[in-house]
């Protein structure tokens, strides 16, 4: 672990401790409270497990695969676990986030995991794309298209395209995970087929961001609507479709938006809190 890295790693698991680990009967009550939409219950469930990421990420760690880069896509798949989880499931939500968490970091070092090396600015390139997607997924409640990514990114669509086809991996589905266990890869691949779970999850977060939203001021929500097409009945705008709307400068529409997110952070951050 480099030294810069491991600094970090130390910072953030000393921030984590301050979150208690929760009872049997905690998690019931947070369950309930989820599936009821409060928000706050989620974050507590999620804040409450990010050491189970931490300790599964530590198995994983190498050198092609930093710690910090592993529970953050481990992260990913807690808060995906946390949308799903029931109290129904008669299983603790550890037990139950292990396999989301594990998935999601399994597939982050697939794709890691190249057959032929890439130069460093294709790798940089690659993972500008990728950190822009996660974001626009987490504001979109779906996974954003290319031309979402060009937009947003002020890229053309063809480079975003030619990129993302530089990230590719060969790997056996039926391959071990690791010595001391028989589960192979494909035991933990997601069903990609469309359900009405997901439907729903997916409606769900996006009408919890357009809540957040509408406790913005006026301009701040219309360039959060017209850059994410949030109502979704039109494409995501670039800063200058959004300034000849609005009648002023795209850098005053970027200066907007950075507030706008600022402001949403801060209004979830005290929901959690």
């Amino acid at each position: 672990m480099k030294y810069e890295e491991e600094n970090i790693y130390t910072h953030y698991v000393t921030q984590i401790q301050q979150y208690p680990l929760l009872s049997a009967a905690q998690e019931i009550e947070l369950s309930k409270k989820i599936q009821q939409g409060d928000a706050g219950s989620r974050m507590k469930l999620i804040n409450s497990n990010l050491r189970l990421v931490v300790s599964i990420a530590k198995k994983y760690a190498s050198e092609s695969a930093g710690i910090m880069d592993l529970i953050q896509e481990g992260n990913l798949g807690l808060i995906c676990a946390a949308s799903r989880y029931q109290h129904s499931f008669n299983v603790r939500f550890s037990t139950y986030a292990y396999t989301w968490i594990t998935q999601y970091i399994l597939k982050y070092i697939k794709t890691r995991t190249a057959i032929i090396a890439l130069p460093l600015r294709k790798t940089d390139a690659l993972h500008r794309i990728k950190k822009a997607a996660g974001y626009l997924h987490q504001m979109l409640g779906r996974v954003p298209s290319n031309k979402e990514l060009s937009i947003y990114l002020d890229v053309p669509e063809k480079m975003i395209q030619k990129i993302l086809s530089f990230d590719y991996t060969c790997s056996s589905l039926y391959a071990e995970i690791d010595d001391d266990s028989t589960s192979t890869c494909i035991d933990f691949l997601a069903d990609e087929h469309e359900n009405q779970e997901e439907s729903y999850i997916r409606e769900s977060e996006a009408a919890e961001i357009r809540r957040f939203v509408g406790l913005l001021s006026e301009k701040e929500q219309q360039v959060m609507y017209y850059r994410y097409n949030l109502s979704r009945k039109d494409k995501p705008k670039t800063f200058r479709q959004i300034g000849e709307l609005m009648g002023c400068s795209p850098e005053t529409v970027r200066l907007i938006e950075l507030r706008a997110l600022n402001s949403l952070r801060a209004k979830i951050k005290n929901i959690s809190a």
